[in-house]
């Protein structure tokens, strides 16, 4: 047994691919939380696909190079962020019409780019669904330090973030700036859809967002305990997902997700049988 946990270790992609989904993990469930419980999960799905034209571009300056994508991505990634919060804020539209707006017009931009491009198929896949396994040490870096930023904004703004996301009556007693927290919040999911590009791809991307958060929200009341359990499950869903990606031999983004996906689904039926 310990045989077969050690074998993948001998290679370096599969450590860095370790380090990568752990780090995506925590990440993806601190944000997430925000996501499952203010119902965001068709804006997290949408923002994620926004970023496609940020890579065709990236694609097309940098000759196919993977590091000018994560920026383009981010840049792109930023501007649907804002775009979204602004246009819901000053067309007097509900967010999800906002979202449906941006999502669709980003999209359709990086169709037309990608269409631009000779044999884009085999290279742009790699963002469409993930490549965790061809992470370099440069990602990790990149990975890593985005990750630090957003979890220790969340943390840094814990109090305030809760209460605009669950009280707004008490954030404008208190005079919270409301309207920028949203819009600060809107953009680290958008920096944490980036960040985890490469482990699970734009077409996964929403079910590192929402999966371990909503298993964690069947088995715990408080916010804490929510974002701990949900980062918990999130790295052992990278962590196994890997493992069963190099054994079984099949895709390590859809691996992940569907591992996530049966800690979902045991959750759900725990909570079942409880009930009763």
């Amino acid at each position: 047994m310990l045989d077969l946990l050690l074998e993948p270790l001998r290679y370096p992609f599969m450590v860095r691919g370790l380090m990568a989904a752990a780090m995506v993990g925590v990440v993806c469930a601190v944000v997430g939380t925000y996501v499952v419980l203010r119902g965001l999960a068709f804006y997290g799905d949408a923002l994620a696909h926004t970023i496609l034209p940020g890579v065709a571009v990236g694609y097309l300056i940098g000759g196919g190079e993977r590091k000018p994508l994560f920026w383009w991505a981010m840049l792109a990634a930023l501007v649907s962020a804002l775009g979204i919060g602004l246009i819901a804020r000053t067309a007097r539209l509900k967010e999800d019409t906002a979202v449906g707006i941006v999502f669709a017009g980003m999209f359709a931009v990086g169709i037309a780019v990608i269409s631009t491009v000779r044999n884009y198929a085999v290279d742009l896949t790699h963002f469409l669904f993930g490549d965790i396994l061809g992470v370099a040490a440069g990602d990790l870096w990149l990975i890593g330090g985005f990750s630090a930023v957003i979890v220790l904004t969340v943390l840094a703004l814990y109090k305030e973030f809760m209460v605009v996301s669950f009280d707004p009556v008490l954030a404008t007693t208190l005079r919270l700036p409301a309207k920028l927290l949203d819009f600060l919040l809107l953009v680290l999911i958008a920096m944490a859809i980036v960040v985890s590009l490469q482990t699970v791809g734009i077409a996964l991307m929403v079910a590192m967002l929402v999966t371990p958060a909503a298993t964690a929200y069947l088995l715990v009341q408080r916010l804490p305990s929510m974002m701990a359990l949900s980062a918990l499950i999130a790295v052992l869903s990278g962590v196994i997902g890997l493992y069963v990606s190099y054994f079984v031999g099949i895709a390590s983004g859809a691996a992940i997700v569907l591992v996530a996906t049966a800690f979902f689904g045991m959750a759900w039926l725990a909570r079942i049988v409880v009930r009763r």
